[in-house]
């Protein structure tokens, strides 16, 4: 099966996307073995001025676009690689004819596997905020915890003028991990890495409590989606 990815939301974490797919193929089958995958990688600066504007049918329309090419491709399968634009998942979804895999509910999935229920979010403004994750994770039984608004505002704004671009600092993952602590001392057992970024800064070896790295699970999710399919070379 071939698998469709739209990327560049950020260019950053569509690279974490396409290693770990080729890498697992080889892991479970050997030599360098690896699975069809066609990226679509889509304008970040677009789409960061249509969410600052509220704009989010012309986010949908853009995704759609976005998978019709990758739909002209052949993708038996596709996933949107970003938490922020599942706020529209539904609405593309129901224009595309190709499958799409939530990253949300790969998160979800993770999360139940581990038996936790009370899990903290970081991510953009707009998925911290906005109800469209943390509605998901409470009607399956999760109870999500968030940063405050002066929290949010750093947050957003190490995402968006060091993560995407491929900055990572040392001060950047200290405030972070200052919040993440203050989440766990509200009864956070695990973090959501809610944004295919953070995992680039903040990994499972910096905080004491599981962390959810949405990108990975997204991706590993895709794979398993496509194995029984898979012909051995």
């Amino acid at each position: 099966m071939k698998i469709g990815i739209v990327g560049g939301l950020s260019p950053e974490s569509t690279v974490t996307y396409y290693l770990h797919l080729t890498r697992r193929y080889a892991q479970l089958f050997g030599g360098s073995t690896a699975p069809e995958i066609v990226i679509y990688s889509v304008n970040l600066e677009a789409y960061h001025q249509y969410r600052n504007q509220g704009r989010w049918d012309l986010v949908t329309d853009d995704l759609v676009k976005a998978i019709h090419h990758l739909e002209g491709c052949g993708v038996d399968v596709a996933l949107i690689s970003t938490n922020t634009m599942h706020k529209v998942f539904a609405e593309v979804q129901a224009r595309c004819t190709v499958k799409l895999l939530s990253i949300i509910d790969a998160t979800i999935a993770a999360i139940q596997a581990q038996g936790l229920r009370k899990v903290g979010l970081l991510g953009t403004r707009f998925t911290m905020v906005d109800d469209f994750f943390t509605k998901a994770l409470t009607r399956h039984g999760l109870d999500p915890v968030t940063p405050n608004a002066e929290e949010v505002a750093m947050i957003h704004r190490i995402i968006e003028d060091e993560l995407v671009k491929g900055i990572f600092t040392e001060a950047s993952r200290a405030q972070y991990l200052a919040v993440i602590q203050r989440l766990i001392g509200e009864g956070a057992e695990g973090i959501i890495l809610g944004c295919t970024e953070i995992p680039l800064l903040i990994q499972q070896q910096h905080v004491p409590v599981p962390v959810f790295d949405t990108a990975t699970l997204h991706a590993e999710a895709v794979l398993q989606y496509v194995l029984p399919h898979h012909t051995p070379v």
